[in-house]
C-alpha cells in the first residue's frame, strides 16, 4: 500500500513515515501544500493523510481539486483544529475521516485500515495490456500466451509501470519508489536502465508490438504505440 503523508511539522512527518513503514506500507512525506498538491496529482496513492494548515496551499485546497477533479483516493485529515465545524466543513468538501492533533499513533493505524476495508480503493490484481497480463497475486506474468519469467526486482518495476500505464515514469521516481533511494548524490541512472533493458528484452524481444517504451531524457512509459 502507498500512502502519501502532507504534514509541514517535520518531526511528526518523519515519525508517521517510520511508523507506517514499520507496519509495512510505502509512504511518500510532502512538507507543503504544493509539494502535496503535486505528487497527489501525479503519482497514485492508495491512501492520503492530509494536514490542514499547510505552507503554500491549504489540505482543503488540495481536497477540494483532488474531488472536483475525480481523484476518489481516500483522504485522512490531521488538523489540531478541533471545533465542530472544523471537522463537518472538511468531511464535507471530501474527506473519508478526520483526526484531531494531538492523536495515538494506534488509533491512525485503525483508523487507515478502517478506510482501506471500506472498499474506497480498487487493487487491481490483475492487469493487462494489449497481450501482456500480469497476476499480482499469483506473480506471474504471461504475453500472448507464453510465461515471462521475470526476477522479483523486475516482476515490481513492471507492477510500477502497470499502475501508471499511459503516463511516462522518471528514473527519478524508479530511485525513489522502487529502490528507496531519495539522495541523488549517487545517481542510479545507469542501474536503472540495464534492469529497464533486460526487462524490455523479456517483454517485448520476441514480439512485434512493442509495449515498454523509452521517452529519452525522461524515462519510461508502458503502453501500445509510442507518441
Amino acid at each position: 500500500m502507498r500512502l502519501l503523508v502532507v504534514e509541514d511539522e517535520k518531526k511528526l512527518a518523519l515519525a508517521l513515515k517510520e511508523g507506517l513503514e514499520a507496519d509495512h506500507f510505502s509512504v511518500t512525506v510532502a512538507h507543503t501544500g504544493e509539494d502535496g498538491f503535486y505528487l497527489v496529482h501525479a503519482d497514485p496513492f492508495d491512501l492520503v493523510i492530509l494536514d490542514l494548515m499547510l505552507p503554500g496551499r491549504s489540505g482543503l485546497e488540495i481536497l477540494r481539486t483532488m474531488r472536483q477533479g475525480g481523484l476518489k483516493t481516500p483522504v485522512l485529515l490531521l488538523t489540531a483544529k478541533d471545533a465542530v465545524e472544523d471537522r463537518v466543513e472538511g468531511l464535507d468538501t471530501g474527506a473519508d475521516d478526520y483526526l484531531v492533533k494531538p492523536f495515538a499513533f494506534p488509533e491512525l493505524l485503525a483508523r487507515i485500515r478502517a478506510l482501506l476495508r471500506r472498499g474506497k480503493i480498487d487493487l487491481a490484481t490483475k492487469l493487462r495490456l494489449a497481450d501482456l497480463e500480469m497476476d499480482v497475486l499469483t506473480r506471474s506474468v504471461v504475453r500472448g500466451g507464453k510465461t515471462l519469467v521475470l526476477t522479483a526486482l523486475e516482476f515490481e518495476l513492471l507492477q510500477y509501470l502497470f499502475f501508471h500505464q499511459g503516463r511516462v515514469v522518471s528514473r527519478e521516481m524508479l530511485s525513489r519508489d522502487i529502490w528507496k533511494e531519495t539522495a541523488r548524490d549517487t545517481p542510479l541512472d545507469n542501474v536503472i536502465d540495464v534492469h529497464m533493458a533486460h526487462l524490455r528484452r523479456k517483454v517485448d524481444e520476441q514480439f512485434e508490438q512493442k509495449l515498454l517504451h523509452t521517452v529519452r531524457g525522461v524515462g519510461f512509459v508502458l503502453r501500445e504505440a509510442a507518441s
